[in-house]
């Protein structure tokens, strides 16, 4: 058993932020076959009326006029309509009534009508007045997926909605039935809850659906028929994930997968707590993480720990900030759960000197200026002996150097004694990709002259090399001004 400490933190628990609370609640009211009623015979009814028939319930417009607009709506919708005022009676066996009437006062009065009957209630343009809100929707069915930013922002309300559209396929829908169709053959299967899910899991991920949304129908279900056939020994995995530098849009897609698939997520300090988050709610979070300065849990721990959660059966993600597989110790994890038989498989995320590049726009190569790219740490520096990576500095090569903030004056020094020039470009990247992100620029001289006072207080990647130069100065400070400016953030051992 590993010594480290195992404490389930909820999503919203120590170390992550509650999100906001809602003001409104998401729900799906179910109206198959039921009625539902619309008062009002205007444009805004009838776009509300060909919202509506997208569902099977049935549909009535009480209206005493019709424009043109409702007319067609009428037509193409097949809703009954009743041309009079609406009546107090008019809502016996309502399930849901929608106004959308010419005033306020109208709408009010089947409002006080419709909740003296306990039938929810949506005025039309009129928040003030709804007991509940009209999302923008996705239709799939029978998947549905509801979007709504409580009438703040409309736009982005539609942009949201294009985004999942192109997210869903259109055969979305038919993969949902043909998963329902062996919901009982799963249930019958043997399987423990766990089982099931994982069950699912590789359902989704898998062959069955790849081919439902392929339209290759044979064999999504000879695919299916030997999922259910196959091992029901639960087998644990380990994803070793890398969550870039820190922005949560710059986490891939297969690491947002392995982290909604996880039972358990060993992080990094690093790791902000919004990519964290993107756990799957009931997954046991764990922070395993080494702070520049303080170490409170070895490797042999955490190795340990992996190892542990593995043998158990569980999903496990050892979540790593940058890429697991530069200076993110991964290889000492791999040997320990092969030497443990443990499945294992490496996420691979963008590391920090390739995302600070691209926000600075220094481009790491630039022909006939620097053709080869080095990632140290710098931590190699012994005596007055210049590391392997210092020779090809000189020859021209850019040196992105990770946590180099402590190492900066020696590491400086140590190149222009080897001959490396005065004024070679050097940028200093602070907390890339974070809002509080800070780019200095200047020479190998100003770098000599870096303090390392603030040196555990940020993430800094040291970039040398002529290609250096073509930075965007624009948000940048001269270098000499890192002295003085860091922001409250340790540096840690992130890749």
């Amino acid at each position: 058993m590993s010594n480290v400490a195992s404490t389930h933190i909820s999503p919203t628990g120590p170390g992550l932020a509650a999100p906001e609370k809602l003001d409104v609640f998401p729900a799906f009211h179910r109206v198959a076959g039921r009625r539902v009623v619309v008062v009002g015979g205007g444009a805004e009814a009838a776009s509300k009326l060909r919202l509506l028939s997208e569902t099977s319930a049935h549909l009535v417009v009480i209206a005493a006029e019709t424009d043109a607009a409702m007319d067609a709506a009428l037509s193409a919708t097949g809703a009954e309509l009743l041309s009079r005022p609406f009546t107090f009676e008019d809502l016996v066996g309502s399930a849901l009534v929608f106004t959308a009437q010419e005033t306020e006062e109208a709408d009010r009065m089947v409002v006080d009508a419709a909740r003296l009957v306990g039938v929810p209630v949506n005025a039309v343009d009129r928040p003030h007045l709804c007991d509940f809100i009209t999302p923008s929707f996705v239709n799939r069915s029978p998947v549905l997926v509801a979007i709504s930013t409580n009438g703040t922002a409309p736009v982005l309300a539609r942009r949201i909605k294009a985004a999942v559209e192109q997210l869903l396929p259109s055969r979305t829908g038919i993969l949902a039935r043909f998963a329902d169709a062996f919901r009982a053959s799963v249930s019958r299967s043997g399987r423990d809850s766990r089982g099931r899910r994982l069950f699912w899991e590789a359902f989704f991920d898998g062959s069955p659906a790849a081919s439902v949304l392929d339209g290759d129908m044979a064999k999504a279900c000879e695919s299916a028929r030997d999922l259910l056939v196959q091992d029901k020994k639960n087998q644990g995995l380990v994803s070793l994930v890398g969550a870039g530098p820190g922005a949560e849009d710059l986490l891939t897609l297969r690491a947002h997968r392995a982290l909604q698939n996880a039972d358990v997520v060993l992080h990094d300090a690093l790791v902000p707590a919004e990519i964290i988050r993107m756990a799957r709610r009931d997954a046991e979070i764990i922070s395993v993480g080494k702070r520049k300065g303080c170490h409170s849990k070895s490797q042999n721990d955490i190795n340990s720990l992996i190892v542990e959660k593995a043998g158990a059966g569980s999903k496990v993600v050892r979540l790593k900030s940058g890429d697991p597989m530069i200076f993110g110790r991964a290889g000492e994890e791999i040997a320990a759960m092969r030497a443990a038989g443990i499945n294992y498989e490496i996420v691979p995320g963008i590391t920090s000197a390739l995302a600070g590049a691209a926000e600075a726009e220094i481009p790491l190569t630039l022909r006939g200026t620097a053709s080869s790219v080095v990632f140290t740490t710098g931590h190699d520096l012994k005596g007055e002996v210049l590391p392997d990576w210092g020779h090809l500095a000189l020859s021209g090569a850019t040196v992105s150097v990770y946590m180099g903030r402590t190492v900066a004056r020696a590491v400086a020094a140590r190149l222009r004694e080897a001959g490396l020039a005065s004024n070679t470009p050097v940028a200093v990247l602070e907390n890339i990709s974070q809002r509080d992100a800070n780019r200095f620029v200047g020479t190998l001289k100003d770098l000599e002259n870096l303090s390392a006072e603030k040196a555990t207080e940020v993430a800094s990647l040291i970039v040398i090399g002529e290609a250096v130069a073509s930075i965007n100065l624009n948000k940048t400070q001269p270098l000499v001004a890192a002295n003085t400016s860091a922001p409250n953030h340790q540096e840690g051992i992130a890749a």
